[in-house]
């Protein structure tokens, strides 16, 4: 101890002081987790943020099958078209549907004479 005690009363002001402001910030945190309307602000935040990755991962996911698909149906499209214009049938086809018609072409003139 100081012989005039001036020492002592000084560092018990300084520890009232730093619990005193301790006191405040634990209180202040207390009431910050006991506020219902910030506990509800934090959860629409942090819901709001896991619908956006949500959305974004499932477009992600649309565009990456879109574009298979896009890509199965060109190369059906393009079997396909090769198969046509391989295949006789639809020049036979064409061919009977020219010979129906001047066949009925004929029978109407023939008709009207």
């Amino acid at each position: 101890m100081t012989g005039n005690g001036t020492g002592d009363v000084a560092a018990l002001r300084e520890e009232i002081r730093r619990t005193r402001v301790e006191l405040g910030e634990t209180m202040e945190l207390l009431a910050a987790r006991a506020d219902p309307k910030a506990l509800l602000r934090h959860s629409a935040e942090q819901a709001k943020v896991r619908m956006r990755e949500q959305a974004a991962a499932t477009v992600a996911r649309m565009r990456g099958q879109a574009a298979q698909r896009a890509r199965l149906a060109r190369a059906q499209a393009y079997e396909k078209s090769g198969a046509i214009g391989r295949s006789p049938l639809p020049w036979a086809a064409v061919a009977a549907g020219a010979v129906a018609t001047a066949v009925v072409l004929l029978i109407v003139r023939g008709r009207r004479r």
